[in-house]
């Protein structure tokens, strides 16, 4: 099942209409597709052209192409000795068996609420991009307790920007090309996470920014394998095998733990460059045990204030809020014209209910310590694989739940494998980049360059920055001042304090 071409909606309704859907199973002897009734009023399963199994199967793929966070998250917040870890100004450290269970446990809520109340296929998690800033920037500053409590506030501001309208207001702002352009650029983005997940892209030691493989060779068994799960997946979406993506990814996790098995590759490192990376495909110890939730609710929402000081505390805050915001926001996008429930302005169905959502993903990413939860891009995976609905995102979050006791088993699939899905829904979201006039230099600009920067500068945030700001300078010269709305300006000023906040800090400072 590939991703749907056509967005068809009625603007004036609340749920967009696939009327050629529709049009043709008027005028087919078929009979509709059986589901549960409940759950078919429910989560409008037929209405958006969807069925039980596409969803159950849209679930699980977005689980497999997501649970590496839960492994992932710890490594990043935590370690499971004092000396292995991040440690905050105060010298404290996060313990990554319980850093694990927290990403489970938010991961599991909060992608559960989001498919009850948005009825859409978006799995939420930790947000690696704010979860790194914490870890590598803001607990040299102070605790993680407090830094915790600085992921809260953002969480509220941006529960109170979508429960407002400020939010949505922005969203409906923003031109359809740049929204385009930002589906695109998601697109590349995670195809390039998936290059380097996988180890076929590496940085080089002095010569090119990044090459093949290593010195341009594929010299690892796991990137053969990612190359065979690539082609495998990629064959089986071309041939529009139902279900291609998931059998894809079991598949190619057999392959992966027979060749481990035969050639005990063991873990990437330093001294093994050439092994797996993150999880190593082999079922070792138990299988079943308890999460460790000590974590939940150790934040402290205002001590980073009296620490730092009112001023740097309000920067830290602004910039988790700027990349919660518009990390959530072009990923919501391309996620929602993935799916085919997007409107033709790029608008989707239940639009405020998804920010608010999304909102209390920050909320409760920061209660927990476990950072910030936001929409995640690989939920692609799941649309490319059907998923058209809420129940996509239920049985996700079921399964992130069930992870906090079965981390063994879901570690058993390869950060290689993941990769590979990821790729193949890039290609996919490419599609999108019909809808931009590149005719017209004004447009053409701006949308490349909000392409190419996600990429580039490995952030979805920057590269809808960059976006933003070329957008309204280039059409403000160009003449069409009148045709750029006010709130792309307010984003535009916003945008360029955000990209200058390191000199900010550095004046605060002196």
């Amino acid at each position: 099942m590939t991703i749907i071409d056509e967005q068809l909606g009625a603007p004036d309704s609340g749920e967009p209409q696939l009327k050629r859907a529709k049009a043709r199973a008027s005028t087919s002897n078929a009979k509709p597709p059986v589901t549960n009734a409940f759950l078919d009023r429910f989560f409008q399963i037929t209405q958006r052209g969807s069925t039980l199994a596409r969803e159950f199967r849209g679930g699980l793929v977005t689980f497999f192409t997501m649970a590496y966070i839960v492994i992932l998250n710890p490594l990043i917040l935590g370690g499971f000795t004092a000396d292995k870890a991040p440690t905050d100004v105060a010298g404290g450290w996060l313990n990554a068996a319980q850093v694990g269970a927290v990403t489970g446990l938010t991961a599991g809520v909060m992608t559960i609420l989001f498919g009850l109340i948005a009825n859409l296929p978006f799995g939420l998690a930790a947000g690696l991009g704010i979860n790194s800033f914490l870890a590598v920037a803001v607990i040299h500053e102070v605790t993680w307790p407090e830094a915790m409590g600085l992921v809260v506030i953002n969480g509220i501001l941006i529960v109170i920007f979508g429960a407002t309208g400020a939010r949505t207001a922005i969203f409906r702002a923003v031109p359809r090309e740049l929204k385009a352009a930002i589906t695109v650029g998601i697109g590349l983005f995670i195809a390039f996470i998936g290059f380097v997940d996988s180890g076929f892209v590496r940085a080089t030691k002095g010569g090119p920014p990044v090459q093949l493989g290593t010195d341009g060779s594929i010299t690892s068994i796991p990137t053969l394998v990612f190359i065979v799960g690539l082609l495998a997946m990629g064959i089986l979406v071309a041939r529009k095998v139902q279900g291609g993506l998931l059998i894809g990814i079991v598949a190619t996790t057999l392959l992966a733990a027979v060749v481990e098995a035969v050639l005990h590759i063991g873990p990437g490192s330093e001294s093994n460059p050439g092994g797996w990376h993150l999880n190593t495909p082999v079922l070792s110890g138990q299988l079943v045990s308890a999460p460790d939730l000590s974590l939940v609710g150790q934040f402290d929402m205002f001590g980073a204030f009296g620490r730092i000081g009112g001023l740097a505390a309000t920067m830290l805050v602004f910039t988790l809020v700027f990349t919660n915001f518009f990390d959530a926001m072009g990923t919501m996008t391309g996620l929602a014209k993935s799916a085919g429930v997007a409107h033709k302005d790029g608008t989707f169905p239940r639009l405020k209910s998804a920010f608010i959502v999304e909102g209390f993903g920050a909320i409760a990413g920061g209660a927990t310590s476990g950072s910030s939860n936001t929409v995640y891009i690989d939920s692609a995976a799941g649309i490319g694989e059907g998923a058209r609905t809420g129940l996509a995102s239920v049985v996700t979050g079921l399964l992130f739940l069930g992870s906090m006791f079965l981390t063994p088993l879901t570690s058993v699939v390869p950060l290689e494998v993941a990769a590979a899905a990821l790729v193949v829904v890039g290609a996919m979201m490419m599609a999108q980049i019909r809808e931009i006039k590149f005719t017209k230099f004004a447009v053409a600009l701006p949308a490349f360059l909000t392409i190419v920067t996600m990429p580039l500068t490995y952030s979805i945030a920057n590269g809808i920055g960059v976006g933003f700001v070329s957008w309204a300078i280039i059409g403000a010269a160009s003449g069409k001042v009148k045709k750029i709305h006010p709130l792309m300006w307010v984003v535009t000023v916003g945008f360029i304090i955000y990209f200058a906040r390191g000199p900010i800090n550095s004046l605060m400072g002196a």
